[in-house]
Order: structure tokens, then sequence, then C-alpha cells
């Protein structure tokens, strides 16, 4: 698909205690799984790090943030800075069982919006939308303002908002896992039980 994926990986981990996007799941790291899914359907993968050095194995396209501690947002602002296309789908580098498929799915109902973005048991999903290029400007005053909850600029953008009817095929258990997030160990732990097959 002509189209990139931005993977934030700038948090500090700290709820984990550890870098979450180096944690294994099935003797590979969840970086790594996240790259090989993404990379069957993307043209472009960026990687948003302030540790460059830490995902040098990876051999993608790394960048870091413009605007330093100021969380997710920021990451979506550098890597669309990065980005040469204007269809981008952002993904957290915590979420171990992303889709590439849901992903282009996602990208391809964009159409003329600025932002698609998944609302799945009534919750918002930014951290696995897809965005235009062309929102830089809005997404850098956000961050020049301090607004930085990645929501909070969606009132200045055209926004697709995507429930689960919208994604036909994806049932919700399997939606459930697909946007599923570890932050705590206990998460990592149900993380790997789920990889290795168990309920």
């Amino acid at each position: 698909m002509k189209a990139a994926s931005i993977i934030l990986s700038g948090g500090k981990s700290s709820r984990m205690g550890t870098n979450k996007a180096l944690l294994k799941i099935n003797e590979k790291t969840n970086i790594e799984r996240l790259v090989e899914e993404l990379k069957r359907v993307f043209s472009e993968i960026i990687l948003v790090t302030n540790h460059p050095d830490e995902y040098r194995f990876l051999g993608v396209k790394m960048v870091s943030d413009r605007f330093p501690g100021l969380g997710p947002l920021a990451g979506l602002h550098a890597g669309l800075q990065e980005s040469t296309q204007e269809v981008n789908v952002a993904v957290a580098c915590d979420m171990p069982f992303v889709s590439g498929e849901l992903a282009e799915k996602i990208a391809a109902k964009l159409g003329s919006f600025d932002a698609a973005i998944p609302v799945i048991d009534g919750k918002k999903q930014p951290l696995f939308a897809a965005y235009r290029r062309c929102i830089l400007p809005v997404v850098e005053a956000s961050l020049e303002k301090r607004n930085l909850r990645m929501t909070q600029f969606f009132d200045d953008l055209q926004v697709l908002y995507l429930t689960e009817e919208d994604l036909p095929g994806y049932s919700k258990p399997r939606l459930k896992r697909t946007f599923f997030n570890m932050n705590y160990p206990e998460e990592y732990e149900k993380a790997k039980n789920w990889a290795d097959g168990d309920n």
C-alpha cells in the first residue's frame, strides 16, 4: 500500500519498568513483531524513538521527537514530518497483536477525511489510526499550546470515526485483542499467554 506506518516508541515505559518495545513474545521482541506485520502492507515504516541505538537492528527509518517529553502527540508530529506519504497509520509500540490487514482497511477508509479513528467498545483509539500528513500544522499548534491529549485536536479536523460495525469481518474478541496494549507487567503476561494460544 502506498502509505506509511508510524510506530510510536518514544515513551518511558515507567509503568512496565522496562522498555515495552523490547519485551519478547514468542522469541521476538514486540517491536520486531510490529515491524514485520506492518511491512507486509506499508511501503514506508517510520519508527519514532529518542533512543535510536536500541533499534538499529530493525533496519528501518528512525526519527526523534522535535518536541521531546510531550508524549505520543509529539511522536505523531515527528513521524508525519518524516513521512513521504500523505496517508499514514500511527501504531503504538505496546500493541503486540496489531493487524497489518486491519491497518490497511483503516487507511483505505480515510478517503477525503483528515483522520480515521477507530472507536472500539466506545473508546477512541488514536494510537492505531490513520492520519493525513497535511494535518501537521494542527498537530504542531496543539503541541505549542501544550494541548497534549491525542484526541484534543480532533475538533480542528474532519474526522471519520469507525465503530465495530464499520469493520465487518472482525469479531469483537478479535478487535479487543488487536487493540490490546500492555502497560503493566500483568498485561505483558497476558499477551504472552495469548500468543501461546491461551485464552
